[in-house]
């Protein structure tokens, strides 16, 4: 898989200028966040610049620490009706959307057949669908948990679900955007990068934890979260909200 998306963030960063600096922006964020969740495999483990640049290439542009790790675990979800669960104890997260979506040159996870390398049509796609469900937009979200199997797939996401243009992604996370108190939080448990690769699963349950207010790393204001699926195998989208 690193060699696959390897390929098309190669095209991506050649198209619009991203760079190995702003990937590390990415893993170092993600990072800042897991040191403070326990149930992180990098807590208490920071990543600065030096080390994200230190670590080995795994496949051009790929370093070390913009790949996913290699997880033994699990993860559970509790999916109730609305009225069963403003009974329970925990407070819930609501589903406002949901969606699954594959595009047009799309083959597992390469797509190399596709017109443009440099896009997630499929994520595009599941955008669209899971903000006409929900009756949101990119600008009602608060926090979002982007599948971040590998760095370069959080730039093509931002800008596949309107948090921004085609190719802005690089601008859009400068300053602290994606932590805490920044325009938009992400991964704030760590994410696949630095809690725990459990197929997304894990990414689930920490937005329904931000819709709760449970979050190690909790933003002032959670009321919606966006959380995407693995990238084009086919993908998916799930807003989370406050009852």
């Amino acid at each position: 898989p690193a060699t696959w998306v390897a390929f098309c963030a190669q095209r991506y960063m050649h198209e619009y200028g991203a760079t190995s600096e702003h990937l590390a922006q990415i893993a170092i964020s993600t990072r800042k966040h897991a040191v403070n969740n326990p149930n992180a495999a990098f807590y208490g483990k920071p990543l600065t610049r030096e080390d994200y640049f230190a670590s080995k290439m795994v496949t051009e542009p790929l370093r070390l620490f913009d790949c996913c790790q290699e997880t033994d675990g699990g993860c559970a979800l509790v999916i109730s009706s609305p009225e069963r669960a403003r009974d329970l104890k925990q407070k819930p997260a609501m589903i406002r959307g949901v969606s699954q979506a594959s595009a047009p040159g799309q083959e597992q996870m390469t797509s190399f057949y596709r017109d443009d390398l440099a896009a997630l049509p499929e994520m595009e796609l599941a955008a669209e669908q899971v903000y006409a469900q929900s009756g949101l937009g990119p600008e009602d979200m608060d926090a979002a948990i982007l599948y971040d199997a590998f760095t370069p797939e959080v730039l093509m996401q931002l800008e596949s679900f309107g948090f921004c243009g085609k190719g802005e992604a690089k601008d859009f996370i400068q300053d602290g955007a994606l932590e805490v108190g920044g325009r938009l939080p992400n991964n704030t448990h760590g994410g696949l990068l630095s809690e725990a690769y459990i197929h997304g699963v894990n990414n689930i349950a920490e937005g329904a934890r931000l819709i709760r207010g449970e979050s190690c790393n909790q933003p002032d204001k959670a009321d919606h979260v966006l959380v995407s699926s693995g990238v084009g195998v086919p993908t998916g989208a799930l807003i989370l909200g406050t009852p």
